[in-house]
């Protein structure tokens, strides 16, 4: 008996092994792969994509003629109260990772598998910059209007709200003094990560985007690639 058992052990190993490796390899192979960018339209409008080394935000002017983001995410909600900002910062992911888990050293096997699993909430993180400088892990890109239209209406979509208006989430879990959590449509799971958000918001405008990605790298990797 203690024979089947280790044995239906090893193999439930070399399983979760070769589910892991199937899992990186396609999410490698397929971030490297480009979809088709939009270049007809004159460019317009600035926009960057920034990592932090894992997640990704797309960042975007506050102010344009196509939206005033302060409507969306006021000032007022982050802890600075500061209106001095050029720039905010969107990005999408999962409510356990974003509020509970701080730093790595805080995730909990729960929140891992609720994760993973795709049945827990989302939020959308905004935070605000007075200016954004180009990097090895941020990018500036030019959109023309009807580009940044589409993003524009993709991250409304994405939005819950409440009597008109977004859904601030007060936690005392902010990154900073310039930063606020808002309730979010979509779940979160190892195939649609927060930097799968990113990427199909990029897919969507047209801009620089893989087939598919679940890491920032991919999407790193095709701003790099356009710039070359």
């Amino acid at each position: 008996m203690l024979k089947k058992v280790v044995k239906a052990l090893i193999y439930f190993l070399l399983f979760i092994v070769l589910i892991t490796i199937s899992y990186l390899t396609s999410e490698f192979v397929l971030s490297r792969m480009s979809n088709k960018i939009l270049k007809e339209q004159e460019p317009e409008i600035e926009v960057f994509i920034k990592s932090n080394g894992v997640h990704t935000d797309i960042v975007l002017p506050i102010f344009t003629d196509t939206i005033d983001w302060t409507k969306f995410f006021p000032f007022e909600n982050t802890l600075s109260k500061s209106k001095d900002f050029n720039y905010i910062a969107i990005g999408w992911g999962d409510r356990g990772f974003y509020i509970d888990t701080p730093e790595w050293k805080d995730l909990k096997v729960s929140t891992a598998i609720i994760a993973a699993s795709g049945i827990g909430n989302t939020l959308i993180h905004t935070t605000f910059y007075k200016e954004i400088f180009e990097d090895y892990l941020t990018f500036s890109y030019k959109i023309s209007r009807p580009q940044y239209a589409r993003i524009v209406s993709i991250i409304k979509q994405n939005l819950k709200y409440s009597d008109g208006k977004t859904i601030l989430v007060k936690t005392n879990a902010q990154y900073g003094q310039n930063d606020a959590f808002y309730e979010a449509f979509g779940s979160y799971s190892i195939f649609h990560t927060c930097n799968t958000w990113t990427n199909n918001l990029l897919k969507e405008a047209q801009m620089p985007s893989s087939k598919w990605v679940a890491f920032d790298k991919g999407i790193l990797f095709q701003f790099r690639k356009v710039k070359n």
